[in-house]
């Protein structure tokens, strides 16, 4: 277990920034709270995701069933005040009002009032309620209380006197700080002290205010009765909902649990997969190294087998020939109507000479030149060089940032590409204005070959099933490489060819 980085560089920089004879007592502190921090976020990092909510949820609902319990405790504290309040204003009033309807005329009590109304309070049921009593008049004066230093003074009307005076009865709890309560200050800490407005015998106004004082005891104990339900209430509601919550997050981190089993099953899979597909694609990669090679090989076998084989013969039945146009050319006798059997001799003597021209022409052309130990340019440079020496045109080369060299499979098929497009150029095209351009981008060598003849339609081209541009492109896409052709009528031909660079060697000499 360990202090995650950050906190512990926190806790560094907070140390570091006290002066070395600072108090020892604050580093410490400094340096255990960091601690502590970087210890409980790597305990809690180690919880799963639903295990976190599931903290955090009961945290959040543990608070808010304190505040909602705080809450309804204090309503039922400020409810159960005023219940008992107003209940027991009835109860003095039912006693009192008979006493003070006089006041509207004298203003103020009679002694004999003042008599009647201590025996209320000492009497009668209601002093047992009651532990001690005023009787205000509507300018803010006493007009009774069991201080008699207190009769006939004038004190400022607060709050409760206020509102009691209005016709309604206000009830709280009082630290008895205020001036009137000198008396009740000296026997209690504090009472429920209510206001209730005395109303006239006809209901019409408010001639006088009783206000009377009752220990908080027997409402403190009916008040944490109630908070008690309450809070058990709050207590048993909160657990019920996270019990709920906590069975639907356990039953969805089981199921995201099984579908994360699933998906690493699948990820691992797919990652097998993935690597046979790549040793697959490596052989196939390699193997279309090879056939490029191999295809090499079999055209010098077949250049071979034509300079060897019909090559021979036809250069043998040459020589022949020419030994009997020699005994026989002057011979006069007419195979057919015109033509004497010296002329036969000299057509069949052309014939042979023409097709053993072409017999070497294609063994030529068939037979790759030694390219095996060539850099990339100068492969290129030796097809363009091929092709200016039998054609007589000259060809304009673009070299830029090529490597040094390339697999195998790779410059035998830049220098076929090179060969067949020029020649295609230079049959169709005249060899106008023709371009190699050659560079890399990276993990590509990109060739382009350009002229300006009279173009053609590529589609029509390739409906019609052209070897030239067939060939090409397969040599090209066999290799994982991209080819394409962007010509039209009367705006020359662009042949584009991007070759991969990453490709396996074919271990095979041309």
């Amino acid at each position: 277990m360990g202090v995650s980085r950050e906190v512990f560089q926190t806790g560094v920089g907070k140390f570091s920034d006290l002066s070395p004879y600072g108090n020892k007592r604050e580093r410490d502190t400094i340096v255990l709270s960091a601690t502590t921090k970087g210890i409980t976020m790597f305990t809690f990092t180690k919880f799963t995701l639903a295990q976190q909510f599931m903290v955090v949820s009961l945290l959040i609902l543990l608070s808010g069933m304190v505040v909602i319990g705080l809450w309804v405790g204090k309503q039922i504290e400020i409810g159960v005040t005023n219940r008992t309040a107003a209940v027991t204003s009835l109860y003095v009033d039912s006693f009192v009002s008979p006493h003070l309807q006089d006041l509207p005329r004298t203003n103020q009590l009679e002694p004999e009032q003042l008599v009647a109304l201590r025996q209320l309070l000492s009497e009668t049921p209601l002093g047992k309620r009651i532990v001690s009593f005023k009787v205000w008049s509507p300018d803010g004066r006493i007009l009774y209380s069991p201080n008699p230093n207190l009769i006939g003074r004038q004190f400022a009307r607060d709050n409760g006197l206020t509102e009691a005076l209005a016709g309604e009865v206000n009830s709280e709890v009082s630290d008895l700080d205020e001036p009137e309560n000198e008396y009740e200050r000296q026997l209690w800490n504090e009472l429920i002290e209510t206001y209730a407005p005395v109303w006239a015998e006809d209901g019409s106004k408010v001639i006088a205010v009783s206000e009377f004082y009752q220990t908080p005891d027997d409402l403190e104990v009916e008040i944490r009765a109630a908070q008690l339900r309450s809070w058990l209430v709050v207590s048993v509601a909160t657990l019920a909902m996270y019990a709920l919550l906590a069975g639907m997050v356990g039953r969805a981190s089981k199921i995201i649990q099984t579908q994360q089993a699933d998906l690493l099953e699948n990820v691992i899979q797919l990652r097998t997969l993935l690597a046979q597909n790549e040793q697959l694609n490596e052989r196939v990669r390699r193997a279309a190294a090879r056939t490029t090679a191999l295809n090499e090989r079999f055209l010098r076998r077949i250049s071979a087998d034509l300079h060897d084989g019909p090559g021979q013969d036809l250069a043998l039945a040459l020589l022949r020939i020419d030994s009997l146009v020699e005994s026989c050319g002057r011979c006069p006798v007419q195979v057919s109507e015109g033509l004497t059997v010296a002329d036969d001799f000299r057509t069949v003597q052309t014939a042979l000479k023409s097709a053993l021209d072409e017999v070497r022409t294609i063994s030529a052309g068939l037979r790759l030149p030694e390219i095996y130990s060539l850099s990339t340019a100068q492969t290129a440079c030796r097809a363009i060089r091929d092709y200016e020496r039998k054609t007589q045109h000259q060809v304009e080369l673009v070299l830029d940032d090529l490597p040094e060299d390339a697999p195998l499979s790779v410059k035998i098929t830049l220098y076929r590409i090179v060969q067949e497009a020029l020649a295609n150029g230079y049959r169709y095209a005249n060899g106008a204005k023709q371009k190699v351009q050659l560079k890399t981008d990276g993990e590509n060598l990109c060739l382009k070959i350009t002229d300006s003849g009279d173009g053609f339609d590529p589609e029509a081209i390739s409906l019609d099933g052209h070897l030239g541009l067939a060939g090409m492109r397969e040599r090209v896409e066999i290799l994982g490489g991209h080819f394409d052709i962007d010509s039209q009528l009367g705006r020359g031909t662009k042949i584009r060819a991007h070759l991969p660079l990453n490709i396996p060697e074919a271990n095979e000499s041309v």
